[in-house]
């Protein structure tokens, strides 16, 4: 009886993960389909009519208005975006499911009117929207609840890059520096490769593909350049989170955690950036230069300039997502440096991209993974290094201050266990 009794536990509950994770990931994977199409369109009407730049700050207004109206239920906040995901992973707090369509609005507006802003923010906070949907119209059991809100995560990155393997792991790692959730492995490799299929083969769309030319002998030579490349690209993305979150904080303190003022305030200020540099590479995701870069130089400066422009769009209340911006910074400084470093400009530039995204999520197994995927196993040992030191110097930043530290992530950092990035960056 025992034995029957496990085995009907386990083929029970091994069904409904299968089958929570394939209707999350068909749901996740249509509604990012619509995402990355609708954002091509926006982005594209954008480069063709440069004076919709000038409306930035009354859509900041209007989006501000929608958060502040509709984004908050039961003192949970839509506003935090991927931090109340992770919060509500933890039991900290609850999924508003208005989330998802809320935060798709502002990242149209976002992309069409010349934010800096990226998409997997969107479609991991969609992927949340659903997941707790299923969990409320399917009464799914608390202990259960946690682990399909990780398949969204997964169903939602795999989805938008076109990297169901990556996304698997992403839901699983993201959640908890230093913790890899595999008792949620199931639901998230699922959902994620019913996500990415769903948004490929059913919808038809077509994700960027870049492509390494070269890659240079391994040497221990070669891996202490590799190494010091790559601690520079984990300082990038401390400077990146630090001014993301400084600026976040500032624009709350100044007016009051008035989202409408702040968003108002902050789209004005991409708008003077946009004149006084006179040009407009650095609005929107930015996409045509993160190509170029991996084929001929780009300005010396760009990763800065787009440092600066992701910073004030998404910390002044714009919404969407940081990889894509991230994996910008990463690339284009890559890119400059190739004029000082003799290695191959597109494996740089890789390096660059994978290294700084591992830095900034905190996640060196789903970032190596990415590398993979995306460069189809070109330089794998070299990238492998790249995400392990990216991490490990990187500290403990991160684009998400509700992350919380499961533990340290060495002994180097003489940290205590426990608390968030965002504790530990204000006791630091």
């Amino acid at each position: 009886m025992g034995v029957k009794s496990i085995d009907k536990t386990f083929i029970l509950t091994f069904s409904k993960w299968v089958m929570w994770g394939a209707l999350i990931g068909a749901a996740v994977g249509s509604t990012t389909a619509f995402l990355l199409t609708t954002n091509d369109f926006l982005g594209n009407t954008r480069e063709n009519h440069s004076w919709l730049i000038y409306f930035l700050p009354l859509a900041g207004i209007l989006l501000g208005y929608i958060y502040m109206k509709y984004g908050k239920k039961d003192g949970n906040d839509s506003a935090k975006g991927n931090n109340l995901i992770i919060e509500a992973v933890h039991g900290n707090a609850k999924v508003v499911r208005r989330i998802g369509p809320i935060v798709y609005l502002g990242t149209f507006l976002t992309v069409l009117l010349g934010g800096s802003t990226g998409r997997e923010g969107a479609a991991i906070q969609m992927g949340g929207s659903i997941a707790e949907t299923v969990n409320h119209y399917f009464k799914v059991n608390l202990i259960d609840t946690n682990i399909l809100l990780l398949s969204g995560i997964s169903a939602g990155f795999g989805a938008a890059f076109g990297t169901p393997i990556t996304g698997a792991v992403f839901g699983m790692e993201m959640t908890a520096l230093g913790k890899m959730r595999f008792d949620a492995l199931i639901p998230c490799l699922v959902s994620s490769f019913v996500g990415h299929y769903i948004t490929e083969s059913a919808w038809g769309v077509e994700h960027e593909s870049f492509i390494i030319q070269s890659v240079p002998e391994t040497s221990l030579k070669m891996f202490g350049m590799v190494i010091l490349l790559s601690i520079t690209f984990s300082l990038l993305s401390v400077f990146y989170c630090q001014l993301r979150h400084g600026i976040q904080s500032f624009s709350e303190k100044i007016f009051k955690k008035n989202h409408m003022s702040r968003a108002f305030f902050g789209g004005s200020f991409i708008v003077a950036l946009t004149l006084i540099l006179g040009t407009e590479e650095y609005n929107g995701r930015s996409l045509d230069m993160l190509e170029q870069s991996f084929e001929e130089n780009v300005p010396p400066f760009a990763f800065f300039a787009k440092l600066v422009f992701t910073a004030i769009t998404l910390g002044s209340g714009f919404v969407g997502g940081e990889a894509i911006p991230l994996f910008f910074m990463g690339a284009t400084l890559g890119n400059s440096l190739s004029g000082f470093i003799d290695l191959p400009l597109s494996f740089l530039v890789g390096l660059g991209l994978i290294a700084t995204f591992a830095g900034g999520a905190n996640t060196p197994i789903a970032a190596f993974l990415l590398s993979i995927e995306m460069f189809g196993g070109e330089g794998i040992e070299f990238f492998f290094i790249a995400c392990l030191i990216s991490y490990i110097f990187s500290g403990h930043h991160g684009l998400w201050p509700s992350q919380p530290i499961y533990e340290p992530k060495s002994r180097l950092y003489n940290l205590a266990y426990g608390g968030t990035i965002e504790t530990t960056e204000k006791n630091k």
